[in-house]
């Protein structure tokens, strides 16, 4: 059953920050975990905590993310009167802040029949039950609430938000980029408000152009509106940067952090891609990787995370790796802490290498 909030998932956030996986997609639509795009975990959250009317709104690079949504259908966001919607640029306005964005695009908001939104980043893997946060919205008769993780600040994030509460969970301050030694209310961008008094704070920040959103909409109003913080306990990976893209995706190695972000009662979903099962060659090793269906392994792999459609020739030694669907590595081939892309060829006897806190990434399409 559906509740009174509709979503909308900011595909776009944070590529200045990973041009090596965005410069031909969305963040929304980076591969994570072998099988899954980082749209997969709002979408899914939203599905399961009730959330039917869904849109995403998407700046450029948007093609592949429409293929991989389709009309919603994998999320159960697939309906007749509501669902999944991509807003995109249209008669010739960017979308260059968040605020503008919605601005524009006020005629989508105006006809949606949900009370409240909920607005959430697309950098993120985690499995969160939305549906608490909207009844603390709801109990605590708040006008804005923002969700937070008690964590260090990542050292790759960008102008991280930095949340102050009193004893009841009201927000007293936030801080950008602040100096700070140790855990921290760190924002995580998800966010639940009125529909109407978005709209309102929207046109008041466009009419002295306003249009930086942490500062403008949201550092700006603390006293002025009614904000509540809310705690997301969880296992979050935030992706910032190559190196922390590489770093979350290690960490599915550990079955824990597979439990939590895969909880089997709360799944996460995704396009369904019908591979046969993944075969193994007489020559092949392979010790604490994930690998998909629908790839052949006949040399050595440790330590990867190996997508769907994947060849490892024989010989082939691949090491601490991300290797994306259709990826085809050669015979002798010898991979060390690299990211390669979809439909990559690694040819015959090639040698690359980089470090643990310095990944090599081989772009889409490429022939090394």
């Amino acid at each position: 059953m559906g509740i009174n909030l509709a979503g909308l998932i900011f595909a776009n956030v944070g590529e200045a920050n990973l041009p090596e996986l965005t410069s031909k997609r969305t963040m929304a639509s980076v591969p994570f975990g072998g099988k899954y795009r980082l749209v997969d975990f709002p979408l899914s959250n939203m599905s399961n905590s009730g959330i039917n009317n869904v849109a995403i709104i998407a700046r450029n690079n948007f093609h592949s993310l429409m293929d991989h949504v389709g009309s919603g259908n994998a999320w159960d966001l697939s309906k007749r009167r509501s669902g999944l919607t991509i807003l995109s640029p249209y008669r010739g306005h960017s979308f260059r802040h968040r605020i503008e964005a919605i601005y524009h695009l006020h005629g989508y908001f105006t006809h949606l029949k949900e009370e409240c939104i909920l607005l959430t980043n697309s950098n993120y893997a985690a499995n969160i039950d939305y549906s608490k946060m909207f009844e603390q919205h709801l109990s605590t008769g708040a006008d804005l609430t923002l969700m937070y993780k008690e964590m260090e600040i990542p050292k790759n994030a960008v102008n991280p938000l930095i949340l102050n509460t009193d004893d009841n969970g009201r927000i007293t301050e936030i801080l950008i980029n602040p100096k700070t030694d140790g855990k921290c209310k760190n924002s995580t961008y998800s966010m639940i408000i009125k529909k109407d008094l978005l709209l309102e704070l929207v046109q008041e920040c466009m009419s002295v152009n306003a249009l930086n959103f942490r500062k403008n909409l949201l550092q700006d109003n603390v006293g002025k509106l009614n904000m509540y913080a809310y705690e997301y306990k969880g296992h979050m990976a935030l992706v910032h940067s190559a190196e922390d893209y590489f770093e979350e995706n290690m960490k599915l190695m550990n079955k824990d952090v597979r439990d939590e972000l895969f909880n089997l009662s709360r799944p996460i979903y995704t396009k369904v891609r019908d591979d046969a099962p993944s075969r193994y060659g007489l020559t092949s090793k392979v010790k604490n990787s994930l690998v998909a269906q629908g790839c052949i392994i006949e040399g050595e792999v440790e330590n990867c995370i190996i997508s769907k459609g994947v060849h490892i020739g024989k010989g082939a030694v691949v090491k601490n790796c991300i290797v994306m669907q259709d990826t085809t590595i050669s015979k002798g081939a010898t991979l060390d802490y690299v990211i390669v892309d979809k439909d990559v060829v690694i040819t015959e006897g090639q040698s690359l290498s980089g470090a643990k806190t310095y990944p090599i990434y081989i772009a889409k399409q490429s022939t090394v």
